[in-house]
């Protein structure tokens, strides 16, 4: 049984990265392409706010390869538990 989908959006950080965001806008990971795949690196922050690599609400995601830049496969591939 999987859990409810997260709402997840993409922004654009520069031509090799993209920032994941939930859908209360609190950054969740970077999407980085890496040797012509895009690689999930997930992130999240402890309580004085430094950011935490592998960790966050998606840390199970961590490094997931997706072949190409589709945001709605993505967001719905990283939302599923």
């Amino acid at each position: 049984m999987t859990g409810p989908l997260l709402l997840l959006t993409l922004t654009q950080v520069n031509g090799q990265v993209w920032r994941v965001l939930s859908g209360q806008g609190e950054h969740v990971g970077n999407l980085k392409l890496i040797g012509g795949a895009w690689k999930f690196k997930a992130v999240g922050y402890d309580a004085a706010g430094v950011v935490m690599p592998g960790h966050g609400p998606l840390t199970h995601q961590h490094n997931r390869v997706f072949a190409a830049l589709d945001e709605a496969l993505i967001c719905r591939a990283l939302s599923q538990n």
